[in-house]
């Protein structure tokens, strides 16, 4: 027998769970009232923005690590969003408007953030990864990768609070693993 496991989500007064299993893929929303909470109806959604979410994106434990994982979608040369599964279930352009659509939600909710739980979502990043912590921090000081992860529409000021916000984790990270200053000629 299959356990489900749910997720709750609220937008405003409705809110609904969201079970990812493959016997039961629906959201039931509910209505908040006096006596208690009510089922008020069930709403399958099968767009692709809802597929990507529940089948891929949930699954990635940190907010930091949807955001590496989105921008890695993203083909260099043009800017399009590339993702084969996606693509072939719903075609290549509501594809391309899902990842989009996420890569905006994700990068956003990252930016919502105040420096700890950014540091906090860091660390669960990291944590993940299989190489050395301090190979880790001392490449992104001098390749700076994280440069290269915020969504192509997101311009002036968000961009400069990320790259300010990431540039002082560097810092703490760099302080709080040994990481000695790196010669960005090397």
């Amino acid at each position: 027998m299959e356990v489900l496991k749910s997720e709750q989500h609220a937008i405003g007064p409705r809110k609904w769970t969201v079970f990812p299993s493959s016997l039961i893929r629906c959201m039931i929303f509910q209505v908040s009232g006096m006596k208690g909470d009510r089922v008020v109806g069930v709403a399958f959604d099968r767009s692709a923005a809802a597929d990507l979410w529940r089948n891929t994106i949930s699954q990635i434990p940190s907010v930091f690590g949807r955001l590496v994982y989105l921008a890695s979608l993203r083909n260099p040369n043009n800017g399009a969003y590339e993702h084969h599964g996606l693509a072939l279930v719903f075609g290549e352009d509501e594809a391309n408007k899902a990842l989009k659509s996420s890569h905006a939600a994700v990068f956003a909710e990252w930016l919502s953030f105040n420096l700890e739980q950014q540091k906090a979502d860091l660390d669960l990043y990291i944590s993940g990864l299989f190489e050395d912590k301090r190979l880790v921090v001392d490449t992104w000081i001098r390749l700076a990768p994280y440069r290269n992860l915020p969504p192509a529409s997101v311009r002036g000021v968000e961009r400069r609070l990320y790259v300010a916000d990431f540039t002082a984790l560097l810092e703490l990270l760099k302080s709080a693993n040994g990481v000695s200053a790196s010669d960005p000629d090397a």
